[in-house]
Parts: C-alpha cells; structure tokens; sequence
C-alpha cells in the first residue's frame, strides 16, 4: 500500500483494475476543508492518460512493475521478437501494442520490457538512440538563416527535421520522448 502523501513521479500504482504511472502530481492544502492531491496518470495498459483528483491520505495500492532487459530481433508478420539475453527465451509482442516505440527500433538493441506480474505491458526506451538517415530533402543553396530544417526519414522509418548540414548516411542522435533530433552521432 502507498499513501497519496507519498507519490512521485514514476510510482505505479492499482487503480480501478488497472496499472497507473504517475507522470505528475501537486499537494494542495486549501484554505478551507481537507487536502488533497491533484495528479496526472498514464494507463500502463493503454497509454492514455486521466487527470485524477485523490484526497490526501488514500491509501492505494503500490504495483511492483519488473524491468527485464531483452534485445530486439527482428519483425515476423504482426509482430517483434525479442530474446533474453540470459535465457535466450524469446517473446512476441504485436506490432500494434508498440507502434510508436518501432521508430526508434534497430536489429540488436538491448532494451527493457517491462512486466506487471506475468503481463507484457511494454517496452522502455532508452533516452536517445542513433538511427541513420536514408531519405533527405536537399537544402536551398545559400539558405543559411539560422535553425534552417529539412525534412529526413530515417532506417526505421521515423520522420523528423534535422538541419540543412545532414545527409543521407548520416547518423543521427534522436531524443525518444520527443522524436525531434537531437545531434549528428560521430
């Protein structure tokens, strides 16, 4: 059981049958009557988040999310496969359940799938990958305006602006949570 007294970012939580991140949160104490918690949840399950209003001292339960590192294989059909590298047991996850997370995918990445009890709820990311750029747009001669962007598609098909200077060939290094690049990888 955790307090919402106790919450910070990250905390899951069991709540209405389902498995709650909690994103963010604010105490508020009132003039008048009692505190409470005003927060912000992401459905581990969905990915759709709810804002929920909770008084302060509700007990909840805490769920323990287990974090397994697996490296990413290859597609089949409809779905992914990755394998533990300790195990070699491989899994398959629906192409459906992580479409967004497949744009920053390559062959041989380890990254973290993430458990409640014997569930698959999904993957973890790291924070920045490296892709290579296959597709570009060519930059207008003499446009030299400053933060001047052109459109790229990278090998996963991920697109997104990256300034005039970039290639095709070139590596970049592009921020997970946002998809925006971020630098040009060495």
């Amino acid at each position: 059981m955790v307090s919402t007294n106790d919450f910070k970012t990250g905390l899951t939580i069991e709540y209405e049958g389902n498995i709650y991140s909690v994103i963010e949160f604010q105490h508020v104490k009132p003039g008048k009557g009692g505190a409470f918690v005003r927060s912000k949840l992401r459905n581990l399950r969905s990915g759709s988040i709810i804002d929920k209003t909770f008084n302060a001292g509700i007990n909840l339960n805490q769920a323990i999310i287990d974090k397994s590192p697996m490296q990413y294989l290859y597609q089949a059909g409809d779905d992914t496969i990755f394998m533990n590298m300790d195990t070699f047991e491989q899994i398959e996850l629906s192409n459906e359940k992580i479409r967004n997370e497949l744009l920053y995918l390559t062959e041989g990445m380890t990254i973290n799938i993430i458990f409640y009890e014997h569930e698959i709820l999904g993957l973890e990311l790291p924070d920045k990958v490296t892709l290579e750029v296959i597709e570009t747009a060519g930059g207008a001669k003499g446009n030299t305006t400053s933060n001047s962007t052109k459109e790229a598609m990278t090998n996963t098909g991920l697109r997104l602006l990256v300034p005039l200077f970039v290639e095709t060939g070139d590596k970049v290094i592009v921020s997970t949570a946002t998809g925006k690049y971020d630098t040009r990888a060495k």
